[in-house]
């Protein structure tokens, strides 16, 4: 869907929304709105920063699909663009991961591998960092 194609008072995560309701099942649409509401006032409110939001699995697995429909609905949120894309790559430290991108990085594997080397140093310096906060007696789960 192009940016024409979005009515004039319409916001993107609104039509994307309303795109997944059509689609979803409705247990799973109800689902995905549990988890993204509150991500969605934070945004709306500007109060992003406190938010903890975690699509990982926990006691309440989130199945993945869901998972990755509300890392969309963020990034519509965010971004204001309809064309993100989940990509997995995979990176040797951390095994596979999953990442959201424009329809045009995602076509673009020197941009992957350049994301991909980015979380291997990020690992690499956490790994660093919990190691030197062990050593020094400090809490290291962050």
């Amino acid at each position: 869907m192009s940016e024409s194609e979005i009515p004039p008072e319409g916001r993107p995560v609104d039509v994307y929304l309303d795109l997944l309701r059509v689609r979803m099942d409705t247990e799973d649409y109800r689902l995905l709105l549990r988890v993204v509401e509150p991500v969605l006032q934070a945004i709306e409110e500007h109060r992003l920063s406190g938010l903890d939001l975690a699509l990982e699995s926990g006691d309440d697995e989130l199945p993945q699909e869901i998972r990755d429909e509300a890392a969309l609905v963020i990034a519509t949120a965010v971004t204001g663009r309809l064309d993100n894309e989940v990509v997995e790559l995979e990176v040797d430290e951390t095994g596979p991961v999953r990442v959201v991108t424009d329809a045009d990085t995602a076509a673009d594997p020197s941009r992957l591998g350049e994301i991909a080397d980015y979380i291997r140093d990020r690992h690499r310096q956490n790994e660093e960092l919990r190691g030197i906060a062990e050593a020094s007696g400090l809490p290291s789960d962050f």
